[in-house]
């Protein structure tokens, strides 16, 4: 989402929410969301062949973006620093990935695992506090991911393996939120980096498509339109949710980021007509419960911090 529907914070803690930066947030979340009827519109496109154009036409949208608030200083600050460079280009890598697995699970008709995968990753989040950070779990978030595990569990006896998709969605997007906070450069930079980055590999993955005559850019103006708007559906919204992170709390960032996932579920069963089926009528419940008591986990933690002595 960049395509996710669980971004990473941009912003330390916020004391109160504002409307600008709620509607900011909502508005990136409902593109988020809408962003599977766009994909699935580029089903036929191999999901390299998508990546390799998102990469393509963000760049220049990224740049125009950090033109008009006047940030390119510090994109060339960042690129005249080597370790900057290596901590983006492992964030690069990670988003690259999950673009790649976020794109194939539309066009394969498996978007209610992309689904599943941005429900599971806040909880995914909270576990890589405690094995990355010593974080500790409070009970409610204990109760919250033995449920999600247990979830899993159900499916996977179901099918009889792994939703590998949705795992591997909650794994490069959790772990790119991970680095992304620790990239010391504002947001829309450090996007506009990544996509700098990941340029000179797509493209020229896309002209060797183009010199094998399997490139689908030139097939019809349809396609040469839907590719190009790949820039704008992947930069746009992860611009934009940047500026509203700034306004909001985390709580309210955490309520607010199943706004996506739950978007794409209803797009899958009743618009892409994907089957629900027993084990998913099991495990989707068990997640929202879990995803419930990390809430109020959420909320708990809010209103302990703000009454908390010099708070």
């Amino acid at each position: 989402m960049a395509d996710s529907s669980s971004a990473p914070a941009a912003a330390p803690p916020q004391t109160g929410d504002t409307l600008r930066g709620f509607l900011f947030a909502l508005a990136a979340y409902l593109l988020w969301g809408a962003l599977p009827l766009y994909m699935k519109a580029l089903a036929h496109v191999p999901p390299a062949e998508v990546v390799a154009h998102r990469i393509l036409w963000s760049v220049p949208v990224a740049l125009m973006i950090l033109a008009a608030i006047g940030r390119t200083a510090d994109l060339r600050a960042a690129i005249g620093n080597p370790r900057m460079l290596g901590m983006a280009a492992v964030t690069a890598a990670l988003i690259a990935v999950n673009w790649g697995i976020y794109v194939h699970a539309i066009g394969s008709g498996q978007a209610l695992e992309a689904a599943l995968g941005y429900y599971i990753n806040p909880l995914f989040s909270v576990m890589l506090g405690v094995f990355l950070l010593g974080e500790r779990l409070r009970p409610l978030q204990v109760a919250a991911v033995a449920l999600a595990a247990l979830a899993v569990a159900v499916l996977t006896w179901e099918a009889g393996r792994l939703p590998l998709l949705a795992l591997g969605l909650t794994v490069t997007w959790g772990f790119y939120a991970y680095f992304k906070r620790r990239l010391p450069i504002g947001p829309n930079q450090g996007f506009t980096l990544e996509v700098l980055i990941l340029l000179p590999p797509a493209a020229g993955y896309l002209v060797w498509l183009w010199a094998e005559g399997r490139g689908h850019f030139a097939a019809s103006g349809a396609d040469m339109a839907l590719l190009a708007g790949t820039g704008l559906v992947t930069a746009i919204p992860l611009m934009v949710y940047a500026n509203g992170a700034k306004g909001l709390r985390l709580s309210t960032i955490g309520i607010m980021q199943y706004i996506a996932p739950t978007l794409i579920l209803l797009s899958a069963v009743f618009l892409f007509g994907e089957p629900f089926g027993r084990a998913r009528a099991i495990a989707f419940p068990m997640i929202w419960a879990a995803l419930a008591l990390y809430a109020v986990s959420l909320f708990g933690g809010a209103r302990a911090a703000a009454q908390a002595p010099g708070s």
